[in-house]
Parts: structure tokens; C-alpha cells; sequence
């Protein structure tokens, strides 16, 4: 049987158009390498996406999941449940509020960010909310309303009262400054101004992810997010971190709030909750704020909320992330990190490497000089962009790719020879398709 054409024929993949479509058929996974049908390997440089944390086939999540299964394979969110306590209360211990924290389970990132709007809203009794336009919170129609980039344009018209501001980019600065000070300082007057057009007193929350994700790995400059911080305190709105990507470790800490040393009000989380093994996603509320619906209907729901096999599987993650040294592994290889990548910089397509921890954007240009995007943001892939795709897969490696972005984010298990041949990979793949196309 053609698995390949099976799949072609029957499965719908995201956010591409299906005709041309030719990826590798996978099989099977063992720490950062995936493997097809026909037995050849990939190194997984963007842990699947940005998900896998834990590299694939972690034996403590698996024995869990399979331990569970066996147990109590679902169990009504009405009901308590044994992993679902213990889950929560970790997550509780690692959130970045002295009080502590409570924990609604959903089945997805994007759930999640649905529902942390629900609880704003309801928190506050304010209409409005903020999101950055370079920005993706995730596909269904709530989400899509935050979401920044084009990504959106499917679920528009949205859901009303979302309205998008311009956060800092240093590399392409939307506020015409090359300066990372001078660019945070004119981002928050931009935000500021914003508010005072919308009323602040009518916004109750602006929602951030505390290093931009798959819109261009952005490390915001030293100062905004304090910022925006003093702006949420001073109009009593909250602040909402999207951490679905940068939570479990990604960044080289529990959770960006910690590393970055600003703290939201709330923080949604999924991806590397359960290394990516079993759907789940979360939104944490600082108890402060949790209380509130102890004497009041929590306004949300999930037939999955908190499922047995997903909270055993995240409850197994965590215990692998303290036994293994794996939440602070990727601020320790910072430095190796950044070394290793800056090999791609001699690339005349490769613009900028930035990036923290283990999560980091190689950002493709056709011109240094003017950094013409290699593939603009809002059509599909230019050729070059093909090309590269295609000799990525011809190199044996897995990056995830969006417009003219790598995303490089390797399992935070990789060991340093692995990184290095997925670099060396990488940089023989910028060759093939540059010596195709140029």
C-alpha cells in the first residue's frame, strides 16, 4: 500500500495548499530523530514545532501514558481526578506568583488563549482586549481574533473587540530606529497612544507572547516588556503571556516570565506541557484572581478538559524536566548555542540569528543591504524558499519554516554533537538551494 498517496489523498494539512505537497512519511521517533517508512533519518532541529521538548519517545511520558491508559483512559472534567491534582499543583509550584496559582486544562494552545479572553473579560468587565500584530495565538475563531498575523484572515470577520498594536522588531523596525532603547521606548509611546484611543478603562487585558514565536523568534529589547507591565498597572489592565511556546524550559527557564523577569497575571501554556505527546493545554491564574469564581460558574468548559492520559503524560514531563536538569539546560548552553549558529551569518541569505535559550529565528533576506525578505509574509514561498525547503529534507533535517523564518528549536535533550551536525546540516542545505536559484 502507498501510505504517501493515502495520506495525499485523504488528510487535509494545515495551512498549505495539498496538490504539491511531498514530505516524509514518519514512522517512528527516538530522541531528536525522526525516522520515515523507508528507515532514513531527520534530525528534528525544531522539536516537530517547537513542541517536542523532550525529543521523541521519552520512556518516563510513555510508560506514563501507557500506564494511564491502562488505568482510567477518560474521566468527566466534572469530576477529580488523581493526575489532574497533582498536574495542577505542579504547575501551581512553577508558576511566578508567590501565592501560587489555579489551572484550567484545554485541549490546545489555542483553547487556551480562548479561554484566558473568557476570563479577562469576565475579571473585569471590560470589552476590549490588545494583541500584537506579529503575533499567532492560534487558529480557532477566538484566537484568530488575537492573532496579529495572516494567519487571521481565514476566521475574519472575528469576534469584536480585539484591537492590534505594533510591538518592538529591532531587525525591522516599525517605529524607524536602529536603536533597541530608542525602538522599546517609541513601542510603548505607540502602545500608549493606542490605549488612550481605545480607553483604557474599557481594555482588560493585552495579551503578549514574551518572545515572539513563529512570526520571528523576536526578543523584545531590554525594557518593553517592564513596560508594558508599568502600562497594565497604571489602567488596571491585565497581562496575558502566551507562553505555548517558550513555556517548559524552551527559553532556559520554567516559564519566560521567570527568565525575563516580568510577571503577567496570567500565562497560557500547552506544546511543551507533555513534550508534545498527548494534546494539552492550560491557562494559569494567579490566585489573586482565581478566587473570583470560587463563589461564581467558571464561564468556560471542555468535553477534554484535564484528560486522564494528558495530565499522566504532563505530570511525567515535569518529573523529567526537574530529574534531568532540563528547565535550566538551554540558559547553560546559551553561549554554545549562539556560537554553533553564527556559522550561518557568512550566509548571504542569512539576514539575522537571534534568538535565547533553545529557541532561535534564522531570518532569510535576498539583500543584506536592504533585507528584502527571501519569501514574502503574505504569499506562499518564493522559489528560493522552495528550494531550501526541499533541500532541508534532502539534508535529512526538520526545521520548521515560515516565510522567510527558520525556526530552530532543537528537543531540549539534544546532545552537543547532535546540534552541531544539525548546523552543519543546515548550512549544506543554504548552499544546495543557493546554488540552485542564484
Amino acid at each position: 500500500m502507498d501510505l504517501k498517496a493515502l495520506h495525499r489523498r485523504h488528510v487535509l494539512t494545515p495551512w498549505l495548499p495539498q496538490k504539491a505537497l511531498d514530505p516524509p512519511l514518519v514512522v517512528r521517533g527516538e530522541g531528536v530523530w525522526l525516522y520515515d517508512q523507508e528507515g532514513r533519518a531527520y534530525l528534528d532541529l525544531s522539536s516537530g514545532l517547537v513542541a517536542a521538548n523532550l525529543g521523541h519517545g521519552h520512556p518516563r511520558v510513555v510508560q506514563a501514558i501507557a500506564e494511564q491508559a491502562a488505568t482510567l483512559a477518560y474521566a468527566a472534567p466534572s469530576l477529580f481526578h488523581d493526575k489532574r491534582a497533582l498536574l495542577a499543583k505542579a504547575l501551581s509550584d512553577l508558576a511566578p506568583w508567590p501565592e501560587g496559582a489555579r489551572v484550567f486544562f484545554t485541549p490546545s494552545g489555542a483553547e487556551a488563549n480562548e479561554d484566558a479572553l473568557k476570563f479577562v473579560r469576565h475579571l473585569t468587565g471590560r470589552p476590549k482586549v490588545l494583541a500584537a500584530y506579529r503575533s499567532f495565538h492560534g487558529a480557532t475563531h477566538g484566537a484568530a481574533a488575537l492573532t496579529g498575523e495572516n494567519r487571521r484572515f481565514p476566521a475574519e470577520p472575528t469576534i469584536p473587540g480585539v484591537v492590534h498594536f505594533f510591538a518592538p522588531y529591532p531587525y525591522r523596525s516599525p517605529f524607524h530606529t536602529e536603536d533597541p532603547q530608542e525602538e522599546a521606548a517609541r513601542a510603548l509611546d505607540h502602545l500608549e497612544r493606542v490605549l488612550l484611543h481605545e480607553d483604557p478603562g474599557r481594555v482588560a487585558a493585552i495579551f503578549l507572547e514574551p518572545v515572539v514565536g513563529s512570526n520571528g523568534v523576536i526578543v523584545y529589547p531590554k525594557g518593553y516588556l517592564e513596560g508594558v507591565r508599568a502600562v497594565c498597572d497604571r489602567y488596571g489592565i491585565l497581562l496575558v503571556f502566551d507562553e505555548v511556546m517558550t513555556g517548559f524550559g524552551r527559553v532556559g527557564a520554567a516559564f519566560a516570565a521567570w527568565r525575563l523577569g516580568v510577571v503577567p497575571d496570567l500565562i497560557t501554556f500547552a506544546k511543551g506541557v507533555t513534550s508534545a505527546y498527548v494534546p494539552l493545554g492550560g491557562v494559569l491564574v494567579r490566585e489573586g484572581l482565581a478566587r473570583a469564581f470560587d463563589e461564581t460558574p467558571l464561564p468556560t468548559g471542555h468535553t477534554y478538559s484535564g484528560h486522564p492520559l494528558a495530565v499522566a503524560a504532563g505530570l511525567a514531563a515535569l518529573e523529567a524536566y526537574r530529574e534531568e536538569g532540563l528547565l535550566e539546560r538551554a540558559q547553560r548552553l546559551e553561549p554554545f548555542f549562539r556560537e554553533a549558529l553564527g556559522v550561518l551569518e557568512a550566509h548571504p541569505w542569512v539576514g539575522e540569528v537571534r534568538g535565547l535559550g533553545a529557541f532561535y529565528g534564522v531570518e532569510l533576506v535576498r539583500d543584506r543591504r536592504t533585507r528584502e525578505p527571501l519569501s514574502p509574509w503574505h504569499a506562499p514561498p518564493s522559489p528560493a524558499m522552495a528550494a531550501l525547503q526541499r533541500a532541508l529534507l534532502q539534508e535529512g533535517l526538520h526545521v520548521l519554516s515560515k516565510h522567510n523564518l527558520l525556526v530552530v528549536a532543537p528537543p531540549l535533550t539534544v546532545r552537543e554533537e547532535e546540534f552541531l551536525e544539525g548546523v552543519e546540516r543546515l548550512s549544506r542545505a543554504l548552499a544546495r538551494a543557493y546554488e540552485r536559484v542564484a
